[in-house]
């Protein structure tokens, strides 16, 4: 949906909508049409209209003739139309399944009063009024399921299409995207030189598809909106996608907290978080003899790979809810909405797979992450190097969290945490092209080797849970090595 536009960009929205050689699947132009249910049927038929034609928004226009496409004005005032005891605008979001972002715009345009309404392009499924889904057909609107063809066609849509490549903002000057987008951060980030004219700046931001220019002027793409966005508020549909820190005073959320709201796009929040990161994790200062140096309770690099997993992975069709970093006094929570990809239990040696992967390669390039696959592993890793409990991987519906916990003793961890130890230690021994042995894990929990048959006991416990299995059952117990369970040869197939 177009950002907060004034009323002289309203206008021109217009003017360049009138230009188009006739009505199309995404534009109607009215001048007194004010029965709810037939606005109601042209939002869902221009919203789905313009999913097929890859435009951000659909517009309903009074005050221009349908076949001149003359702004002739209208009488029509949305703000006076009531739907029962309902606002018009109200009534009309609430009939459309799924909910969409529309708005109503009011501006004078050559003289004449024009209303535009505005709706959301369908994104992952046709939108339907009233529980019908409609399209036009020609400069007629019809029922979608009439023409199987064409909802065959939108459907194919949804697939095929990225989310990052959908166009969030469209008809815009030169100087409007540049008010919107933050482009020295690009070149930044790249480490190039900032270009001597704008035009050269947002040609060679169009290189990558954060924009790309139309003969209505230039559409920002969702990928240019989340990374460079000045205010992710002024694209409506990123508003809540903004990453939130929360710092609690103790253990539980109604602890006194202080937040942090990182309003920008990704290529210059996160650079915001780094910062930030090492202002709030717990710490404390160890001197020793005459240096000084800062001891964390929690691996910063850690936390600052899983806030880059939580920007990349999210999924943004998740309307309401945004990624987020929690810092209790002895945990951190990372959370992102969306399931993963792949089980919980395989995220150390999963290959990398990302449902943005537009993103995910610029934030490499921004130095901000690796595609490959590797940043839980480096989670893990670092977790061990501290001597910390396991993260733990949680999935519900609709959101990933990752909990990182404070250091405690291995006669302070119940069972499972110690299993899971045990597992996440296997994983990432094996990925290294090692296996996992009682020295190895004494070593990971920081225990003497006088106590190796503590360590044993976990081990069998890991073995009896089935989460890891012995390379060589065989083998005497003071060399037996462990693998994970998903690298065991399969008997079936002999190998």
């Amino acid at each position: 949906m177009t950002p907060s536009l004034k009323r002289e960009e309203i206008a021109d929205l217009v003017r360049d909508l009138c230009r188009l050689p006739h009505e199309t699947e995404w534009v109607e132009f009215k001048v007194g049409q004010s029965n709810p249910q037939r606005i109601g049927e042209y939002l869902s038929a221009l919203s789905n209209g313009a999913a097929l034609h890859h435009r951000p928004a659909g517009y309903l226009v009074w005050g221009v003739e349908d076949g001149t496409h003359t702004i002739v004005g209208t009488r029509f005032t949305p703000s006076r139309r009531k739907k029962g005891n309902e606002p018009l605008e109200a009534w009309l979001s609430q009939m459309l399944t799924p909910r969409l972002d529309l708005r109503f715009h009011e501006t004078m345009a050559d003289g004449k009063r024009v209303v535009v309404l505005e709706v959301n392009a369908a994104r992952t499924q046709p939108v339907a009024f009233a529980g019908t889904e409609f399209a036009r057909v020609g400069s007629v609107t019809r029922r979608l399921r009439e023409y199987p063809e064409k909802e065959r066609a939108l459907w194919r849509e949804f697939d095929r299409t990225p989310f990052e490549a959908r166009v969030t903002a469209e008809s815009l000057s030169d100087s409007r995207v540049a008010r919107l987008l933050d482009s020295p951060t690009y070149f930044q980030r790249l480490g190039r030189p900032m270009p001597a004219s704008r035009r050269a700046a947002l040609s060679a931001m169009a290189q990558d598809k954060l924009i790309s220019r139309t003969p209505g002027g230039w559409e920002v793409t969702n990928l240019g909106a989340i990374l460079l966005a000045n205010r992710l508020a002024d694209f409506p549909r990123f508003g809540r996608k903004a990453l939130r820190v929360i710092r609690y005073a103790g253990s539980a959320r109604t602890a006194d907290a202080r937040e942090w709201e990182l309003v920008t796009g990704y290529g210059a929040s996160f650079g915001q978080f780094e910062r930030l990161i090492d202002a709030v994790l717990p710490s404390r200062e160890v001197i020793e003899g005459t240096r000084r140096r800062i001891e964390w309770a929690f691996p910063p690099l850690a936390v600052r790979e899983l806030v880059a997993n939580a920007l990349i992975h999210q999924d943004f069709e998740v309307r309401g809810s945004g990624p987020m970093v929690e810092i209790f006094e002895r945990r951190i929570e990372v959370t992102n909405p969306g399931e993963p990809l792949v089980a919980t239990d395989r995220f150390v040696d999963a290959a990398p797979r990302s449902r943005n992967e537009a993103l995910a390669s610029l934030m490499r390039r921004f130095d901000f992450c690796e595609e490959r696959g590797v940043g839980i592993d480096r989670v893990v890793e670092l977790v061990e190097a501290f001597q910390l409990p396991p993260p733990s991987f949680q999935t519900s519906d609709g959101f990933t969290r990752v909990v990182l916990y404070a250091r405690k003793e291995l006669k302070e961890m119940g069972a499972v945490e110690r299993i899971w130890a045990c597992y996440l230690h296997a994983c990432l021994r094996h990925v290294g092209g090692e296996f996992l042995t009682n020295a190895s894990l004494r070593e990971r929990f920081g225990i003497a080797a006088a106590n190796r048959a503590m360590v044993s006991r976990i081990i069998r416990q890991a073995v009896e849970q089935q989460m890891i299995v012995p390379v060589d059952p065989s083998a005497a117990p003071k060399v037996m090595k462990y693998i994970p369970f998903w690298a065991a040869p399969d008997p079936d197939n002999g190998s």
